[in-house]
């Protein structure tokens, strides 16, 4: 017996050599695909929509900009139904990226997986494959994301959105704002107030630029003059 675990140990210092596979290793390849494509479905979930029918509201892709999102919701007059839709469109951002952090070690998902997900659970809610590809504008999903890969992180962020909008009184304007400071947040307060990585870095920068593209309509009204407050019913 001692002679073969010998025999074994020498092979293993051949220049080549690979250990035999125990049949199971090519399964946790698709780990990292498989946790990416459960949270597109997360975000998939159309929580503006949901909340909306459940609570026997017009379907908000109906009416004011037509966007399935927290903001369109309250130009319903329902301040609760616009809560419940923004806190869970926060909610599943933030979950795949925690359920990864918090489990992905032991299936070998590291922080590139997590920045996929994060990208993922956000690229759902613009295109819900549950809802006809139709989605919001992620700024809630985002902002999940966010607080998910470091609370510090998410809540600058944040704090920027709910500067502009107090001041401002324009959602959209915020969103834009917030989504171009977030990378920077993050590259400037990497090594300091979190560990920067570079895939989570990108990503955010694509969430940012996915957010602006969004946005396009509102940043147009915006220069016209035309854009709806926050507050203000949109017919």
């Amino acid at each position: 017996m001692q002679v073969g675990l010998n025999k074994c140990d020498a092979r293993a210092n051949e220049p080549g050599y690979r250990p035999r596979s125990n049949g199971l290793n090519w399964i946790t390849n698709f780990y990292p695909l498989l946790a990416v494509i459960a949270a597109y479905l997360v975000g998939s979930l159309s929580f503006a929509v949901i909340v909306s029918r459940s609570m026997g509201l017009n379907d908000p892709r109906t009416y004011g900009s037509k966007n399935p999102g927290a903001t369109n919701v309250l130009r319903s007059g329902s301040k609760a139904a616009a809560v419940v839709t923004l806190l869970l469109d926060a909610f599943k951002g933030w979950l795949p990226v925690m359920l990864v952090k918090w489990f992905g070690e032991r299936y070998g998902l590291g922080d590139g997986t997590v920045a996929m997900v994060g990208l993922a659970a956000f690229t759902g809610h613009l295109f819900p494959v549950f809802f006809r590809f139709e989605g919001g504008k992620g700024v809630a999903t985002a902002l999940g994301v966010l607080l998910a890969t470091s609370w510090l992180l998410g809540l600058s962020t944040g704090l920027t959105w709910l500067a502009i909008a107090y001041f401002f009184r324009y959602s959209s304007l915020a969103s834009i704002v917030a989504s171009v400071f977030a990378p920077v947040y993050y590259l400037f307060g990497g090594g300091v107030a979190w560990a920067l990585d570079k895939s989570v870095a990108l990503t955010t920068t694509i969430m940012a630029l996915l957010l602006i593209w969004r946005h396009s309509e509102n940043i147009s009204r915006l220069v016209k003059g035309t854009e709806s407050k926050l507050g203000k019913k949109k017919t």
